[in-house]
């Protein structure tokens, strides 16, 4: 049995509950990748069973889950000191708001807004600490010069 969709309007309004339910969502997705990360990973308890090598210097993987949908993107994972992570982005009003769950004791559990920026501008910049042998306008200059021969 076939389902059929509506498809995705471009200018579409969303009410203040669903934004609540997207923001929830990632939430619950933030949590489920805290939950299912290996066991010590979240601490940095050491693996008893396979002992890493000496000369391992890269922090051990963490459980992460992305989804999105015609407006926002949702990106979760796990900061070095063990708290969930979640990224949003707005893709039709260019924004990015990260948020930060820690869990534990009633206590210590908290969500804060860490960082949030408007990035319409960001997106349009030709480079930013851009360590690539040639600058876009090196790059542009050469392709022209090459189109005009």
């Amino acid at each position: 049995m076939q389902t059929h969709s509506p498809s995705p309007q471009k200018s579409q309004k969303r009410t203040p509950s669903a934004r609540v339910s997207v923001f929830l969502a990632g939430v619950f997705l933030c949590s489920a990748g805290y939950l299912l990360a290996p066991a010590g990973a979240l601490q940095g308890g050491a693996d008893t069973t396979h002992p890493p090598p000496s000369t391992q210097t890269f922090a051990p993987p963490a459980a992460s889950n992305a989804d999105s949908n015609n407006r926002m993107i949702a990106v979760t994972g796990v900061d070095l000191t063990g708290s969930a992570i979640l990224y949003l982005i707005d893709t039709i009003n260019p924004h990015i708001a990260v948020y930060q769950a820690s869990g534990g004791s009633k206590g210590t559990q908290s969500i804060k807004l860490v960082a949030a920026r408007r990035i319409d501008l960001d997106l349009q910049l030709d480079g930013f600490n851009d360590k690539s042998e040639f600058s876009y306008k090196d790059l542009a200059s050469r392709f022209a010069k090459l189109e005009n021969d």
